[in-house]
Order: C-alpha cells, then sequence, then structure tokens
C-alpha cells in the first residue's frame, strides 16, 4: 500500500457522498403542488427583498442599502444539504492541509479513501437530520455568484411545514424569518473583515484538534466520567481558565485550555450575531407583521413537543446550546442598546477588537466600559 504524496487526493471526508447521502436520508418535505412552488419561491423572494429596508430601519447599518456582493436562493432540503457540504469543505481545509503535512507517512490513500467514505456518510446523515429542521442560513464562507458577500439560503419547505405546524399566517411567518436571515446577510456586509476573522479562528481551532486527534479516546472517556449524574449541572460557573463550561455538543469533549479558549471566541461571536438578529426579528410589531405575537408564542414553545429521540440528537450535536447562544447573545444587545442605544451599539461591527468575548456577553455593562460608551 503505498503512502500519499503531493499527487495522492486525501479525501479524510468523501463530500460528494455526504452529499447524496443527505439528499437520500432527508424526509419529505410537505406536499405542494408545482404552482404551489413556484408560489412559494416568489413569495419569499418578495418578502426577503421587503425586509432589508426593516433591518436598515432598525439597525442603523447603512450596508443594509447595498447587499450586492452577495445573493439570496430559494432552496430546497437536499439543496440545501450540498451547500452545506461545500461550506464544511471550505472550514475544514486547513486542518486537512494541515495533517497532509504533517502526516503524510500515516495516512495512507486507501484508508484515507475508506475513511473518507465513513465520515462522509456520517456527515450526510447529520446534514439530513438539519436539513428538515433549519428554516434559513447566511453561508459567508462561500462565495456567491455575485462576489464574496456570501449566500443567503431560505429552506422553503420547511418554512411552508412550519408555518402549516404552528397554523400561523404564512406571509407573516415567512417576512418573520427573512428579518432574521437578512439582518445576518447585513451583519456581514456591515462588517466586510467578519468573514476572515471567523475563518482564521475555526482553522486555528480544526488544526488544534487534529493536531490532538490521537488523544481522542482517552479524553472522550475523561469527559464521560466527568458528566453529572441524571445529566444534572456540574456547579461550575467557569473552570479555572476563566472559560464558562461549555455545552456543545461533540466538539465539546475535544477541548484542551487553547482549545477552550477558541471556542470561547466564536461562541461569544455567534451568540453575538444570533441574539443581534433575533432582536431585529423581535423588533417588529404589528404594523409590520399583524400576527407577530401569535408566531412568538406559538413558536417559542415548539421546543416542548420535541420527542426524546429529536432531543438527544440535537443535545448530541450542540444544537441546544445554539438556542441558548440566541438567548444570551439577545439580552446582550438589548442591555447594551438600552444603555448605549443602537448607534454605541454598532461600535461592534467596526473592528475585531470590538467583539464582546464570552464573560462580556453574559456582562453588557463590562463591554460597554470597554467601549468608552
Amino acid at each position: 500500500m503505498a503512502t500519499m504524496d503531493s499527487n495522492t487526493p486525501l479525501q479524510l471526508v468523501n463530500w460528494e457522498l455526504a452529499a447524496t447521502s443527505a439528499a437520500k436520508l432527508t424526509p419529505p418535505g410537505p406536499k405542494l403542488s408545482a404552482r404551489e412552488v413556484q408560489a412559494v419561491v416568489e413569495n419569499l423572494r418578495e418578502l426577503a427583498d421587503l425586509s432589508v429596508e426593516h433591518v436598515h430601519r432598525i439597525t442603523g447599518l447603512e450596508a443594509a442599502r447595498d447587499l450586492r456582493d452577495s445573493e439570496l436562493i430559494i432552496v430546497d432540503r437536499a439543496s440545501w444539504a450540498k451547500a452545506n457540504t461545500q461550506s464544511f469543505k471550505t472550514l475544514m481545509a486547513p486542518a486537512i492541509g494541515h495533517l497532509v503535512e504533517t502526516r503524510a507517512e500515516q495516512l495512507k490513500a486507501a484508508n484515507a479513501a475508506l475513511g473518507g467514505a465513513v465520515t462522509g456518510a456520517q456527515m450526510g446523515a447529520i446534514l439530513a437530520f438539519l436539513a428538515s429542521k433549519v428554516l434559513g442560513q447566511y453561508d459567508p464562507f462561500v462565495a456567491s455568484s455575485r462576489g464574496p458577500g456570501g449566500r443567503l439560503m431560505l429552506v422553503a419547505p420547511n418554512i411552508v411545514s412550519v408555518e402549516r405546524e404552528l397554523n400561523v399566517e404564512p406571509a407573516d411567518f415567512r417576512l418573520w424569518v427573512c428579518l432574521h436571515e437578512q439582518t445576518h446577510r447585513v451583519q456581514f456586509a456591515a462588517a466586510p473583515w467578519l468573514r476572515d476573522h471567523m475563518m482564521e479562528h475555526i482553522s486555528e481551532l480544526t488544526v488544534g484538534l487534529a493536531d490532538k486527534a490521537e488523544g481522542l479516546a482517552e479524553r472522550l472517556a475523561n469527559a464521560l466520567k466527568s458528566l453529572p449524574s441524571k445529566g444534572g449541572h456540574t456547579g461550575r460557573e467557569n473552570d479555572d481558565d476563566g472559560v464558562p463550561p461549555s455545552d456543545g455538543g461533540i466538539l465539546s469533549l475535544l477541548q484542551e485550555p487553547e482549545d477552550r479558549a477558541r471556542l470561547s471566541h466564536l461562541t461569544a461571536v455567534m451568540s453575538l450575531l444570533e441574539g443581534h438578529a433575533n432582536v431585529v426579528m423581535d423588533a417588529v410589531d404589528s404594523s409590520i407583521v399583524p400576527t407577530v405575537k401569535t408566531i412568538r408564542r406559538r413558536f417559542n414553545a415548539r421546543g416542548k413537543t420535541r420527542g426524546p429521540v429529536e432531543k438527544f440528537i440535537r443535545r448530541l450535536l450542540g444544537l441546544d446550546a445554539k438556542m441558548r447562544q440566541y438567548s444570551d447573545g439577545a439580552r446582550f444587545v438589548r442591555a447594551v442598546v438600552d444603555a448605549v442605544g443602537m448607534e454605541g451599539f454598532n461600535r461592534v461591527w467596526e473592528r475585531a477588537e470590538n467583539l464582546p468575548t464570552e464573560k462580556e456577553i453574559h456582562a453588557p455593562r463590562e463591554w460597554i466600559t470597554r467601549m468608552g460608551l
């Protein structure tokens, strides 16, 4: 079995298999005729465009006036899964390149191909689960057809499925969703440095994890031993390194101090982005979304109806931790805006040094003081 050289492609993840597996495993969406599908797509495009004006008015971000370097696409579940394999491939490229440079002798071509098939199938299964849950997503990491600004994807069958499940007014619900997702698009337009900043920190984290891959089994065992009985709280608000304990799913089991610091920074950034989008989404009143109160109430109550299997998968993937990012980030944004106004809050988009730490997300006054506001 020959070792890999510079001419041997390394497929630690078979991305094509991941995309096709996700498409096959994803459950079918709601039944719609071709005419109904066309109507939904046209309506989502119209409401997505309309929402940008509201985002501009609420945030005061001038970037909302010009989003020409990014694009809006309406996708089905399989297309969303395929798009995310492209995003994951981009994000994991530095770690895979690092492995090629440092472990060429250990990584045999045949073993890499076999491992790539296994991880590709696993990635496909994860994306299949998520593909039926995600309503929308702004992906800044893969350039759009219009420029480097990324892609905003609205997952039409999931939006229709949820609006039917909640029995809410479709146009109101779709505009409400678009407000959140278009805010993400505006955030990256307002902070053009943010994409590269996040890419750098994600690369550092994944390369660091790749370096420690051989000790994964031992760290998993230690992590399992440290878990509280019956899933209760550990009682530790912070560990010795000052970083709040993570509940980020599988990734949280891999952390050593430097990994914890990297993940803490990314957690703070994601909390900021998600919280800010939620604040914008919730800033609308009945003059914009007539049934907004009903939508909020029914949407927030959805989590209580999840079955045990879905709850387990969500916890395993860290999705419950992501939901806490929404609420933690929203509390930070509201506290800052209440204290110094939206203009003061918008200092956060000026440069990387202005991003809040994870500690500041939970103590907004510390960020306000550091900014001199």
